[in-house]
């Protein structure tokens, strides 16, 4: 039996960009403690493959799996998206702020369309989300909100400078929010992926010189497993956090301890 502390069972949350990779991953976790979870993607493809793939583990852990398509960088798509959520699934305890995405590119040579587009995509997403999700929390007094951050929240690497900026924001809008929520009852804090093998970074792992340099990097001397990020997140959600907030807590092995 589970300590009550990281009992989670029978709570409700939102996952946005939990179609695949790391966000269905946390989206499974949740499942397996117990909780209805709603999946946010922004097409509906994906989505159903994954309601699918969840759909019997919830069955057998007592929870729910829904799905909401809607684009986290539209402010009236997800003030709209939450509402069905909410309708579909019942008031949200949770939601995790997962929509993410990278481009690589020189510094000199990047795009604009590329910045605004990592903007829109890794924090204007979360801001939208997060207040549209807090706004229905503060009423009811509690609530948990996890923003998905980075290593690249801390450090960066050439050719990532514009990624690297978005995730640092998000590391200070996790803790503003802190400021603002927390007398509502509201936990937030972030959840910081180090190199986590996924279908996105595939050709990576696949490039012998990267891959070696992550494993010499990394004290634990692998790539992270998007199961690895689950414990901290079922941490994050619980009862055991609840007076823990404003904190970003990585998961990469070590990377960040050492030079």
């Amino acid at each position: 039996m589970a300590h009550p502390l990281f009992d989670v069972s029978g709570r409700t949350a939102l996952v946005t960009g939990s179609s695949r990779g790391i966000g269905l991953a946390l989206a499974r976790g949740l499942v397996e403690a117990g909780c209805t979870v709603v999946l946010n993607a922004r097409g509906d493809t994906q989505l159903g493959s994954a309601v699918d793939a969840l759909a019997p583990v919830a069955a057998r852990h007592g929870g729910a799996v829904y799905a909401v398509a809607f684009d986290n960088a539209d402010p009236a798509a997800v003030a709209a998206g939450v509402t069905r959520a909410e309708e579909m699934a019942g008031p949200l305890d949770i939601a995790v702020c997962n929509t993410g995405a990278q481009h690589r590119a020189p510094f000199l040579d990047f795009a604009d369309d590329d910045w605004f587009r990592l903007l829109d995509t890794n924090l204007t997403s979360t801001f939208l989300v997060a207040r549209e999700a807090g706004r229905r929390m503060a009423p009811r007094g509690r609530g948990k909100i996890v923003t998905v951050c980075s290593l690249q929240s801390e450090v960066s690497r050439p050719g990532i400078a514009p990624y690297a900026a978005t995730k640092g924001a998000l590391k200070m809008l996790t803790k503003g929010m802190c400021a603002d929520l927390a007398p509502f009852g509201i936990q937030v804090n972030g959840l910081g992926p180090g190199y986590i093998e996924t279908e996105l970074t595939a050709a990576l792992v696949a490039d012998p010189a990267f891959d070696g340099w992550v494993r010499g990097r990394t004290p634990a001397g692998r790539w992270g497993r998007v199961e690895d990020l689950v414990g901290t997140l079922l941490y994050l959600v619980g009862p055991a956090s609840d007076f823990v907030t404003g904190q970003v807590v990585y998961v990469d092995g070590g990377m960040l301890a050492v030079l």
